[in-house]
């Protein structure tokens, strides 16, 4: 498993700073589908609230738009950062999120 390299604490919940002792923490592959295995090789994942930022609250990054818009541009930042140029990033991911 590929280290994270959006997140350098993966003990707190990226969006909200929790430790998960109250609603366990859950991997999140920012690129989900055809795009988890490429989140997952280039560490595009982030811990999340398993409840309340991952799946079920208001704000989680599966039932929000502007959160999972928001985390997806983060990602490619972080890709072009460390990985390569934003042409690697659209023809591994499809797309430009920025």
């Amino acid at each position: 498993m590929a280290k994270s390299i959006m997140q350098q604490d993966d003990s707190i919940c990226y969006l909200c700073g929790a430790n998960g002792s109250m609603d366990y923490l859950h991997w999140h592959h920012v690129f989900g589908g055809a795009g988890r295995k490429w989140s997952e090789k280039y560490g595009l994942k982030v811990r999340l609230c398993g409840q309340q930022c991952h799946e079920n609250g208001p704000d989680a990054v599966h039932r929000n738009k502007e959160t999972r818009d928001r985390i997806q541009e983060e990602a490619q930042k972080a890709f072009e950062k460390v990985h390569g140029t934003r042409e690697d990033f659209m023809k591994i991911f499809g797309k430009n999120y920025l």
